[in-house]
């Protein structure tokens, strides 16, 4: 048990008129985002979205991601999922580029 509390999770928001309409969290690895994104979405009732190049680029900079209706092969009752890692206990930061505005 005490492995799993140290693990990572993927934090799934359902988002509509800027208020969260459903949320998950799910154990994840932050190498491996999608594995834990197509685990989840049936507990949600979603089809898998595109990960884009964008979601790739955004996932790698900041280990967040957005996705929109367009995204997705069905209708979807929301105007956007994000998606985020939470580092577990024992996971270490520095994965993480420092964003310019950070440092301001």
């Amino acid at each position: 048990m005490a492995q799993q509390e140290n693990q990572g999770r993927l934090w799934i928001r359902l988002i509509k008129r800027h208020k969260v309409v459903n949320s998950l969290m799910v154990p994840c690895t932050r190498d491996d985002p999608q594995a834990a994104l197509e685990a989840a979405l049936p507990t949600l009732d979603l089809s898998q979205p595109m990960w884009l190049s964008r979601n790739e680029a955004d996932w790698g900079e900041y280990a967040m991601t957005r996705f929109r209706p367009e995204h997705f092969v069905d209708a979807v009752p929301f105007d956007s999922m994000e998606i985020s890692y939470i580092y577990g206990e024992d996971e270490s930061k520095t994965q993480r580029r420092r964003h310019v505005l950070e440092d301001v």
